[in-house]
């Protein structure tokens, strides 16, 4: 019985994409918009640009998608040395991937070194939709790398805290 289900599976799972490419093909969604096939991103590529909701010296970068609409993303999230996040949260379920650096993240209300877990390069780490937490560029630089499924929504805890809210 397991294994004629498991041969089914892998039957529906290789003929059927290809069977159906002609039907679907309107209607899958390619990786990128207005990219139908392959895509790279290179290190020295990628396009560093201020985030409003962010401190001044800390970059974003969107890799793919868009993250201001629904829909899976990806962006890389740049912090300086000594910079913090003060607590807040976001709508989407996240996953992040530690790229270089030391990435330290606290879960809360309120910031609290204490509470703060470090993670070296290569570490991922699963946040949780509307999970209040905080992040400390405490010992080096970092560059996390975020997916989720848009649109990407912030909010602070402390509104006082939320850079958009003071001017520039």
């Amino acid at each position: 019985m397991t294994r004629t289900v498991l041969s089914a599976v892998i039957v529906m799972t290789v003929l059927i994409p290809g069977s159906l490419r002609g039907a679907l093909g309107s209607t899958v969604r390619p990786h990128q918009p207005g990219q139908d096939v392959f895509k790279s991103v290179l290190s020295e590529d990628i396009d560093w640009k201020p985030f409003p909701a962010f401190p001044p010296s800390v970059g974003l970068a969107v890799l793919v998608g868009r993250p201001a609409e629904a829909g899976s993303y990806t962006v890389r999230v740049r912090v300086p040395r000594g910079v913090t996040l003060m607590p807040h949260r976001h709508p989407e379920d996240r996953v992040y991937t530690v790229m270089s650096g030391v990435f330290y993240i606290g879960l809360g209300e309120r910031f609290d070194a204490d509470k703060l877990q470090a993670y070296p390069p290569g570490s991922v780490i699963v946040l949780p939709g509307n999970t209040p937490h905080f992040h400390w560029a405490k010992s080096s630089d970092y560059v996390t790398q975020v997916t989720a499924i848009g649109p990407l929504g912030i909010e602070y805890v402390n509104a006082n805290d939320d850079p958009r809210s003071h001017s520039r």
